[in-house]
């Protein structure tokens, strides 16, 4: 049975599915489109080309016919996962008969955890969707039946991201404005945080938050114009430490529902925005309520048209399960040659590419098909060695990036417990983990953490053999590890773009498919 599935409004996508195996997952971002794109003739086009056949089975993700969750609803739309939240129709494709399945789009997180995960099938799990506006706790049945378990908070993530705005000088808006982009930069902020419990001002302000119903849409910046927080600026200390407040705030409504309620000792499903908070899927992976805690590395809306797509196949065969592997995008485009007068091209030596990246040089590494999900796990990646405070500062200079981001680390597996202590392994970089060597200070955030993510060569070859010619020339199979993209954009997926990025903001050579390309020295 081949499945094509579709996710409309921002962070759109296209999946396919056939026969319970992924075949691709295509994001409308990816490309160097703007980040949080919706779905484009490109993207269709590209689907299209990748397919022999009209598919059996369309399937839709409910959204709304708007902006807001609390608009109209377009098809399942957006909550529910009792009655209603799945239909099936019949209709025509280029008068193609098919099946037309929608779900909403609370179910999509539900299945692309649930599909996604390595645990056996046929048991029953807990399952947590917290996103901009889902927060609550689902038991999923031996038989893939989703019950909905608890509604403990109301918009955890767009609650979270709130705070950036309020103390923001640069956000003017009033209401009804999301940055999508804030809650990433608020978690980096809070590692600058003072540990102590909350204040009386930042209790004062947690509770209103917190409080709120449809917080985007019903509390404006300028009802707190009064607040000591409104334009205190987000490398204020104030800010930083009521951002870590709010977090350990929002992360305690849930763990409080979870101890109380969640003793069956399930595995645990963790998807929806939320998912990318590495801070939090640390506590849950060692809180010890859960045997195994799972993400998938396209927890937030990237992954909602593979968990419609999964869903579908589960309501027509009974059967969530899917084999993946998380280079399912694109491959990548060398659409223009190599310019000999300009560049250095050779084929690809990965000793050579070693000893340029411990020579202090940084290397756009594009080969295969990109990432699914948000984060650059070694397929279009901006690569570097680790060592020293100034190569933070140049990699965050080169990304336009603000000052205290982190970059990633990516490290061989079998090595990793040398440098790295915690939640490890981690293949989709979704924990954070401790840094236990002073000698990697590119990759050390300000309190001793690193996203790290872990490589075998059965994940990625040629990035676990980079990692190991680095480790001889060296004695560290680590590399900084951050996303090959324009600002504000997805991943780059041609070799046009990846020149001019990189002739512009300074990269000092290119891994392009099977070819290692250097400037020519003058």
């Amino acid at each position: 049975m081949l499945i094509l599935s579709f996710k409309e409004g921002h962070d759109g996508g296209i999946a396919a599915i056939e026969d319970g195996r992924l075949l691709f997952s295509l994001e409308a971002e990816k490309d160097s489109f703007p980040r949080f794109s919706s779905l484009t003739a490109d993207v269709l086009l590209a689907a299209a080309e990748r397919l022999d056949r009209l598919p059996d089975a369309v399937a839709v993700g409910g959204w709304v016919k708007g902006t807001f969750s609390n608009e109209a609803p377009s098809r399942t739309g957006y909550f529910g996962v009792g009655p209603g939240s799945v239909s099936s129709t019949e209709g025509r494709i280029f008068g193609h008969r098919v099946n037309v399945f929608s779900s909403t789009h609370e179910r999509s997180h539900i299945f692309t955890a649930l599909g996604m995960s390595p645990l056996p099938p046929g048991q029953p799990y807990y399952s947590l969707v917290w996103e901009g506006n889902i927060g609550s706790f689902y038991r999923i049945d031996e038989r893939g039946q989703v019950e909905h378990l608890r509604h403990v908070l109301t918009d955890p993530g767009n609650k979270y991201a709130w705070l950036f705005a309020l103390a923001d000088p640069k956000f003017t808006a009033n209401k009804g404005v999301l940055r999508l982009q804030d809650a990433g930069k608020q978690m980096a902020l809070t590692a600058f945080a003072t540990k102590r419990p909350a204040n009386a001002l930042e209790r004062e302000l947690i509770d209103t938050i917190l409080s709120q119903e449809q917080i985007i849409v019903t509390l404006g910046k300028d009802d707190l114009a009064s607040s000591p927080f409104y334009n205190a600026g987000v490398e204020s200390q104030l800010f930083k430490d009521a951002a870590a407040r709010l977090s350990d705030a929002i992360f305690g409504r849930f763990y409080d529902y979870a101890e109380a309620e969640l003793t069956e000792g399930l595995p645990l499903l963790i998807s929806g925005g939320c998912g990318l908070n590495c801070e939090w899927n640390r506590r849950w992976r060692e809180c010890g309520l859960f045997p195994e805690v799972f993400v998938p590395p396209c927890p937030n809306d990237s992954g909602s048209a593979l968990g419609t797509a999964i869903d579908a196949q589960h309501h027509y065969t009974g059967v969530a399960a899917v084999e993946w592997d998380v280079y399912a995008g694109d491959t990548f485009q060398e659409d223009v040659p190599i310019d000999p007068a300009q560049f250095d091209s050779r084929p690809l030596d990965l000793v050579e590419v070693a000893r340029f990246l411990r020579d202090g040089n940084i290397v756009g590494w594009a080969r295969g098909r990109w990432e699914i999900g948000p984060r650059a796990l070694g397929n279009r990646s901006i690569l570097a060695a680790p060592f020293g405070e100034e190569m933070l500062k140049r990699l965050n200079t080169l990304k336009q990036r603000e000052t205290y981001r982190p970059i990633a680390p990516i490290c061989l597996a079998q090595d990793a417990p040398r440098w790295f202590s915690g939640s490890i392994p981690d293949p989709y970089m979704l924990y954070f983990s401790q840094v236990t060597t002073d000698e990697l200070t590119a990759v050390t955030h300000v309190d001793g953490s690193a996203r790290v993510q872990t490589v075998t060569r059965e994940q990625n070859s040629a990035m676990a053999d980079l990692l190991a010619a680095f480790r001889d020339l060296t004695g560290f199979s680590v590399l900084c590890n951050t996303s090959l993209n324009f600002s504000g954009r997805g991943f780059i997926n041609r070799t046009s773009d990846l020149l001019q990025y990189g002739e512009e903001h300074g990269l000092d050579g290119y891994v392009i498919g099977d070819s290692f390309v250097t400037r020519r020295r003058r």
